[in-house]
């Protein structure tokens, strides 16, 4: 791996949560193993059903992990941001990989092999407990997921969508994230004209304000 690259891995692996409790040279040690791999926008980075075989850290770009039904209808389960991982689940039980990871935009990669991440949390408790706590969120937040979409009408979905995916900016929530009507549908198990019926009512009422590419949630 060329100089160059493998000190943006370590600043990626020293940066990433999972790995928080390493100290430097474990850090470098981990680096210098590290695979890298580009992918134009929507190209598959992993598919439902394939062999897990390795750790994947998004450098660049953003990624949808996506499922289907058994009449190609997508389900996207979630965005992907710079920082973030996935394929954690299959090295840990060895189960074919459960959702396709697909790009939305050109991305690199960072790649930890199976037995790379194997040995790291062998040797480094503190990675294996970190992995533990990041599980233990993501099945809570399925779980509310999966609470929102027994529980709340298609309003109630795309509210708490809107919410979820927002940050707090100067004291008020604001959605900078671009996502069209199709895939909010997509998330939340509704039909995109209803969706769109769901946000122009919210902005009629001032709930939400659009200016551009930026969404700001008035009441919450």
């Amino acid at each position: 791996m060329p100089a160059n690259n493998f000190g943006l891995s370590l600043v990626v692996l020293r940066n990433l949560s999972l790995f928080s409790g390493l100290d430097e040279l474990e850090l470098e040690k981990l680096s210098k193993i590290a695979g890298r791999k580009r992918v134009t926008r929507s190209a598959y980075v992993v598919r439902a059903g394939d062999a897990t075989d390795s750790l994947y850290v998004l450098l660049s770009g953003r990624a949808k992990v996506t499922n289907s039904d058994e009449e190609g209808r997508e389900i996207i389960l979630a965005w992907l941001g710079p920082g973030e991982f996935f394929g954690e689940m299959g090295l840990i039980d060895g189960s074919p990989r459960s959702a396709s990871v697909i790009a939305t935009e050109p991305c690199e990669l960072l790649i930890l092999s199976r037995d790379a991440f194997h040995r790291c949390m062998q040797d480094n408790f503190q990675v294996a407990l970190k992995l533990m706590q990041i599980l233990v969120g993501r099945l809570r937040e399925a779980d509310r997921k999966i609470e929102s979409l027994a529980l709340l009408d298609v309003y109630g979905r795309v509210a708490r969508l809107l919410l979820d995916m927002s940050v707090e900016e100067d004291g008020k929530r604001v959605l900078k994230q671009k996502i069209s009507k199709q895939d909010m549908a997509r998330m939340i198990g509704a039909s995109r004209e209803m969706v769109s019926k769901v946000m122009r009512d919210l902005e009629l009422s001032g709930y939400i304000v659009s200016d551009g590419n930026v969404l700001t949630i008035v009441g919450d």
